[in-house]
Formats: structure tokens, C-alpha cells, sequence
């Protein structure tokens, strides 16, 4: 196979999580670029995505579900409700995640089970089910975890979420550790500073913003497509020599 060859996913199958909106939905977007087919999973409906895939000439399937709550048997059966509409599954995108801000001295319980349960739990159970799935298909597999800067840095007033993000991390070059046999590849991608919804009152914090991009080489917000274009890699056969990888997508921000 050629170099540019290696990048097509075509009628590929691919599970996103979170994929309303931002990171999600700009993800799913190039994986649909790339060939997939997409099953967009998140706690509400997806007419937006949904309308960009089948722009794309790509099938949609639409999930919702609770994913702070979703039990391992839970994930088990969207895997298995997967398979009863495409037949099979090749790439599994990890990005439905939650943070909580609060004091480190007055956090409170459920801040922390909360955002523990969707960005490690839900992570490490719904990766599980979906690697049986690869092997019960005797198929190579994708998994491409969603870390962050604070899988790196400690942060400020968001303990659960470093914990949490740190997980990512860590979880990921656990299960490449012990899946690479099955030809699957656990990879993770580290976003920077992204304009999404989730930063729009950052971006418009005058100087909070100003501080941000002072310190970020690039001298600009991330952009969907920005992570997008690393997530086709990673789920590619370019990517086949890849195991246990946290990527930041930063515009430099680390280096600094």
C-alpha cells in the first residue's frame, strides 16, 4: 500500500463519542472525509453531525446515551447495537468528557465521581468492550483516547478533571501494553486550547485570553479540523507502529 493510500478509511466503521458538537463533530467530520461510516454517540440528538456525514455520502447512526451513568454492561450493548446495523466496528473515538470547577478545598463528591465516571470509567470499559469486538472479528482496531494539557500539567480548581485526564494517560499505554498483540492500536490525543463552545467565555475574557495566546507559539485557538486531521492519522494504517502515544495538539503550548 502507498503512503497516501495508508490514510483512506473507506467504509470504515467508527464509534465517536460526544459528537454533537466541537471536538466531536469535527472529528467525526474528517473521519467521514477519510471513508467512514459514523456512529455519533452523545446525551442529546445530533442533527447537525448527522447532516455533515450524510453530506459527506456517509451512513449515520445516532446514539443517545447517558455516559456519566452507563454501566460496563451498558456500553457492551451499544457495541453490540453497532453491530446490528453495520455489521462490525474498526475505530472507537473516546471524546465524551465533562469538567467541574471548584475549589480543591470545598470539591465535592459528586464533582468528582462524576467527571471521573465519563473521562475514566466510561473510557476504559467502553475501549474494553469495543477491543472483544475487534478480536471476536479477528480484525485490526483503532482506539484514540481523548486526553488534555492536564494529563500534563496539574491546572487550577479542576482536580477531578487532572485526575481524570492524567487516567487517560496513563489507561492508554495500559491497554496498548496489553492489546498491541491484537493488532490494536491505543493512541491518545492531547488538545490545546481549542475554539469551541466550551472556551467561548475564555476567548471573550479579554485578558484571560490575551494570556492564553501569549503563550502559545502558533499564536492562535486550535480548530476542530486541527485535531481532526490527527485523528485520521491515528486510526490509519500509517499509524499501524503507534501503541500507547498521548499526542498534544497544542500550537506549542507545552514546549513553552
Amino acid at each position: 500500500m502507498g503512503l497516501m493510500e495508508g490514510f483512506k478509511l473507506d467504509g470504515k466503521i467508527a464509534i465517536v463519542s460526544g459528537a454533537s458538537t466541537g471536538l466531536g463533530q469535527g472529528m467525526a467530520k474528517g473521519l467521514a472525509e477519510a471513508g467512514c461510516h459514523i456512529v455519533g454517540i452523545d446525551y442529546v440528538d445530533m442533527p447537525e453531525t448527522e447532516s455533515i456525514i450524510l453530506s459527506l455520502g456517509r451512513r449515520f447512526l445516532g446514539i443517545k446515551a447517558d455516559l456519566i451513568h452507563s454501566t460496563p454492561d451498558e456500553l457492551v450493548a451499544l457495541v453490540e447495537r453497532v453491530c446490528e446495523v453495520f455489521g462490525r466496528v474498526d475505530i472507537l473515538i473516546n471524546n465524551a468528557g465533562i469538567i467541574r470547577r471548584e475549589d480543591a478545598l470545598q470539591f465535592c463528591e459528586k464533582n468528582w465521581d462524576d467527571v471521573m465516571n465519563i473521562n475514566v470509567k466510561t473510557v476504559f470499559f467502553f475501549s474494553q468492550a469495543v477491543a472483544k469486538q475487534f478480536i471476536k472479528q479477528q480484525s485490526n482496531g483503532k482506539i484514540v483516547n481523548i486526553a488534555s494539557m492536564l494529563s500534563f500539567q496539574g491546572g487550577i480548581r479542576v482536580p477531578s478533571y487532572t485526575a481524570s485526564k492524567s487516567g487517560v494517560k496513563g489507561i492508554t499505554m495500559a491497554m496498548a501494553n496489553e492489546w498491541a498483540k491484537y493488532h490494536i492500536n491505543v493512541n491518545a490525543i492531547a488538545p490545546g486550547y481549542m475554539a469551541t463552545n466550551n472556551t467561548q467565555a475564555l476567548r471573550e475574557d479579554e485578558k484571560r485570553a490575551g494570556e492564553i495566546l501569549d503563550r502559545i507559539p502558533a499564536g492562535r485557538w486550535g480548530t476542530p479540523k486541527d485535531v481532526a486531521g490527527v485523528a485520521v492519522f491515528l486510526c490509519s494504517e500509517n499509524a499501524e507502529y503507534l501503541h500507547g502515544v498521548t499526542l498534544p495538539v497544542d500550537g506549542g503550548w507545552l514546549a513553552r
